[in-house]
């Protein structure tokens, strides 16, 4: 097995027999033991790419090994992958105990190693109490916890789950999220996780996958891709961004709107234009003229932990994050530290 890797999806595509491609030239290098999430939004080719891993779908072209075996022409039940699909596909006429315990019943697994086993899950997924209980009584929660189970008594080396926190609400979406990283770690199994939700990603990933149109656009760390997006459309779909068109003076320097900023870029052309992108918490707002971009404050909308700003300047407008609550029509200004600055080589229009 090559550096530890479990799966490595090798220039993998897939065309629909309409001709609609939605996956184009995949590669993806997954660790043992690694949480990875396949981010983007709907018809990025994320889900279908989950699909090829669990079986279920067939790709176009390229390779996906599982350690260094093929997995192509292997079924779904024969894999050491197993996955928890969106809408849990629980057995109504089962209680509890009988879901977890489905796929080592049809196995013919010895009775004995099958009910040490429930209790393993019940325990792991805190669902002690429950074994008798219909699904139907159970909270959308209580049957994702039951779902999570029943793919992990079969002791897969990788659970693949397809926005499996989808249908709940925001306060037990968040908690599952805490839950699920525990219970992978406690394991120490891969996981393979597919929404579209970048709070979700950023929570609980190792690693992130960030598709458009069924190509990657950046793998890496949360903090990585948060902090260096590597085009406007990461930085645009985790978190909020200012995009700024920019001139690059020198290594380091960058002129916005004829101002000249220090940043901590270097390697472009000199006088090259870039993208320019600044995270709304990153903007420090004055109500004296302190900050070299001068502005009017345009609208404030409260969210909870903080203020969203609109600042609107002479060339553009800014959306800033900030726990100080002004006034529409204010005057402020805007400044910015070196390390707040992110630039990006500008991208074609079709990109």
């Amino acid at each position: 097995m090559v550096d530890n890797f479990i799966i490595r999806i090798d220039n993998l595509s897939k065309t629909f027999a309409d001709g609609v491609q939605v996956l184009n030239n995949v590669r993806i290098n997954i660790k043992r033991n690694e949480f990875v999430t396949l981010l983007g939004p709907s018809g990025c080719g994320k889900t279908t790419l989950l699909r090829i891993l669990g079986g279920f779908e067939e790709q176009t072209e390229g390779d996906v090994y599982f350690e260094d075996s093929l997995l192509k022409g292997i079924p779904p039940y024969k894999r050491r992958l197993n996955t928890v699909f969106q809408k849990y596909a629980l057995f109504p006429h089962m209680n509890v105990e009988e879901n977890i315990a489905f796929g080592l019943t049809i196995k013919k697994v010895d009775k004995q190693v099958i009910v040490a086993r429930i209790i393993k899950m019940l325990n792991l997924v805190n669902l002690q109490g429950f074994e008798k209980r219909k699904v139907q009584s159970l909270s959308g929660g209580q049957q994702q916890r039951v779902a999570i189970a029943r793919a992990l008594i079969n002791e897969p080396e990788v659970l693949l789950l397809d926005e499996p926190l989808g249908a709940l609400d925001l306060k037990l979406r968040k908690n599952m999220q805490i839950e699920l990283k525990k219970i992978q770690k406690k394991l120490g199994i891969t996981f393979i996780f597919v929404t579209h939700d970048q709070e979700e990603a950023l929570t609980m990933s190792d690693r992130i996958v960030v598709l458009k149109n069924g190509q990657i656009q950046q793998i890496g760390t949360p903090i990585d891709i948060y902090n260096e997006p590597n085009n406007a459309f990461v930085a645009n779909f985790i978190g909020e961004s200012n995009i700024i068109d920019g001139i690059m003076l020198k290594d380091c320097l960058v002129e916005i709107d004829f101002i000249e900023f220090e940043c901590v870029d270097s390697g472009f052309t000199e006088h090259e234009r870039v993208d320019v992108v600044i995270r709304p918490e990153d903007l420090q707002i004055f109500t004296n003229q302190d900050g070299r971009i001068k502005g009017k404050v345009t609208r404030v909308t409260f969210r909870g932990v903080h203020y969203e700003i609109e600042v609107m300047t002479q060339y553009r407008t800014y959306i800033v994050h900030s726990t100080k609550l002004l006034n529409v029509f204010e005057n402020v200004s805007l400044d910015l530290e070196p390390q707040d600055i992110h630039i990006m080589h500008k991208e074609g229009p079709d990109e």
